[in-house]
């Protein structure tokens, strides 16, 4: 049976949830996440777009700019939580990025190894992207990812977003060639009503 939030995260965790999806609730990071952040930040398969795991200094400064991205935006990449345990499992959430010689808000997403397959990723960024544009008003929503990363290739593509061009980023010494997936507010909604038309037929 599984336990409610309130056992498993404690009876203040619904004041600070921002999303809850129906297995996930997403919230803000904190210090005292440094070492579930670590599981994730420190592995080599699960940062195998960034070519490294990464050093403790690299997992701290990560960190803090997320703190600092919710002091100056009021958003970031979030702690993603599973409300059956209250583990913190991956990061998701919306960033500011630079796009070419623009800005953009992406949806970003990173879980643990252990939590791959699950279909959380497009659980969660799928509810970033509704927050995008209901809570933040956005017109539009990318996710900015390495070409040879084919795994959130496909959750960008399950959320609804299309490729609409590509730079490359210069990262650990290397040229790095990312896709630019995009999806607008519009298509945005062609794509909820595609899908309750779907369910619809299935009731």
């Amino acid at each position: 049976m599984a336990k409610t939030m309130g056992a498993v995260m404690g009876d203040n965790m619904e004041e600070e949830i921002i999303l809850e999806t129906e297995r996930l609730a997403l919230r803000r990071l904190r210090r005292a996440d440094y070492a579930d952040l670590c599981l994730m930040l420190k592995d080599e398969e699960v940062m195998y777009a960034y070519e490294h795991a990464f050093e403790d200094w690299e997992a701290a400064d990560w960190l803090d700019r997320q703190l600092m991205r919710y002091e100056k935006y009021g958003f970031g990449l979030w702690a993603v939580i599973l409300k059956e345990t209250g583990e913190l499992i991956g990061q998701c959430g919306l960033t500011m990025q630079e796009a070419g010689e623009r800005e953009v808000l992406e949806v970003g997403y990173l879980f643990r190894k252990d939590f791959w397959h699950c279909g959380y990723a497009l659980e969660a960024a799928a509810a970033c992207r509704d927050y995008a544009f209901e809570k933040l008003g956005a017109e539009e929503v990318y996710s900015i990812i390495r070409d040879t990363n084919a795994p959130s290739r496909a959750v960008a593509e399950r959320n609804g977003m299309t490729v609409c061009g590509s730079i490359v980023k210069h990262y650990y010494g290397m040229d790095m060639p990312h896709l630019l997936y995009r999806i607008s507010r519009s298509e945005a909604g062609a794509d909820s009503a595609q899908k309750a038309g779907q369910d619809l037929e299935h009731v």
